[in-house]
């Protein structure tokens, strides 16, 4: 029998009610399996965009667009943006060319990482098996929860919606079902404030219509490779044996095989790790020469290395990134001798790498990431290896903290930007 309640009160409701027979919503959710899933992933509904919106009820019913700079890219789109086609990772001089009168905002992580640490404390209060996926989305496991909420993990997730909106002012979108592949093919079904639901009856009539690139990991290459060899959708790929998959192609035939056929068997991590902290901005102009590159490499540097003192994270290597102005993309990297999560050893290694690239090209794009990690309590030897250089640091952070960012400015920061 189908079991239906209503997301607003949670009341329970017939299979065959348009709308809460308590409060009259018609936000209903119903389906066989409702009661007996309990494997779900959170969405956050165009994230940043909705933070803004919410900071600027002026901003309600307008296209919003979260990025920078005409050369940049949108970080994000609030769904009256996408409406005229615009999407994250588009270019913005794109985005502004399909909707002009769109508002413009410059990202602010500080905010947007302050909501996600609240969403993320709401979601562990639910369960602490909270795999974050982003600083938005996260795989949640509620199995064996009812007991502690006093209902099933479907209506516990649908209170906690409510909450999240009543409380932090943003919406979620919710996907429900029995393992994460299917739980995160659900969470965009039903997008914003959405809720949906994926059960594992269904699962392989589901997919099968579906291209095989609606598969995760499985990206152009994979396609044209798999369209040689006669598999274009996901129906193609249930009709073969599992072990003619793993002879065509080792491993990833028998995740195809699975995957195909709504299986997997992957646990909810918590432990999930943060494998890099990165940063990088795109120029307004082309910049060749190295003064004006040094000076955004250290502003990028200074963010990098804030953000793994807010995770209490070090890295043992650095990598830069630059992109050219005919769009190619250059990463060289470096290992460091001792893990650091200072901005002065990420920009000191930055800057190395730099300095060999400059001459060769005009450059649109600088990127700097460390990566390697592990625990800050791992780092004390190391960078006190340089004890006064990290003293300095730290008593600028300090500072930083108690007055703004703009308490203390390095020099490098100041100069002009002139010469190009």
């Amino acid at each position: 029998m189908t079991a239906s309640f209503c997301r607003d009160c949670l009341t329970d409701t017939s299979a065959a009610a348009q709308r809460c027979t308590a409060c009259g919503s018609p936000r209903l959710v119903r389906h066989a399996e409702l009661h007996a899933l309990s494997i779900a992933h959170i969405d956050c509904d165009a994230f940043y965009a909705t933070i803004e919106k919410r900071d600027d009820p002026a901003l309600a019913d307008r296209a919003v667009i979260v990025g920078g700079g005409k050369r940049g890219v949108v970080a994000a789109a609030c769904y009256v943006s996408r409406t005229y086609g615009i999407r994250s990772a588009m270019p913005m001089f794109e985005a502004l060319r399909r909707c002009p009168n769109a508002a413009v905002i410059r990202p602010n992580m500080a905010k947007y990482a302050k909501v996600g640490r609240e969403v993320r404390n709401a979601m562990l209060e639910l369960t602490p098996l909270v795999e974050p996926l982003s600083i938005d989305e996260a795989f949640l496991d509620l199995t064996g929860t009812e007991r502690l909420h006093g209902m099933s993990a479907a209506k516990t997730l649908a209170r906690f919606s409510a909450h999240i909106e009543r409380s932090i002012g943003i919406t979620v979108s919710i996907g429900l079902s029995c393992n994460k592949f299917l739980a995160k093919i659900a969470s965009d079904l039903d997008k914003p404030r959405g809720f949906a639901v994926l059960g594992r009856n269904g699962a392989a009539a589901f997919l099968a219509q579906k291209p095989v690139g609606f598969i995760y990991g499985v990206g152009a290459a994979s396609i044209q490779r798999l369209a040689h060899d006669g598999f274009h959708t996901v129906a193609d790929l249930q009709r073969a044996e599992e072990s003619d998959l793993m002879r065509r192609y080792g491993e990833e035939g028998l995740r195809l095989a699975r995957l195909s056929r709504g299986i997997d068997t992957r646990p909810v991590n918590p432990e999930r790790e943060t494998k890099s902290v990165s940063a990088e901005t795109t120029f307004e102009r082309d910049i060749a020469t190295f003064a004006p590159l040094e000076r955004r490499l250290w502003a990028l540097s200074e963010k990098v290395s804030a953000r793994l003192k807010a995770q209490a994270l070090a890295g043992s290597t650095v990598t830069l990134k630059l992109k050219s102005a005919d769009f190619k993309l250059r990463t060289r990297a470096r290992a460091l001798g001792h893990p650091t999560q200072l901005a002065s050893r990420i920009f000191a290694a930055g800057r190395d790498l730099l300095a060999r690239e400059i001459g060769a090209a005009k450059f649109r794009l600088i990127g700097i990431g460390v990566s390697h990690l592990c625990n800050a309590d791992e780092i004390e030897l190391a960078d006190l290896i340089d004890r006064r250089a990290a003293e300095a640091e730290h008593a600028i952070d300090r500072l930083r903290k108690k007055f703004g960012r703009d308490a203390v400015v390095k020099g490098l920061a100041l100069e002009s930007d002139d010469e190009r």
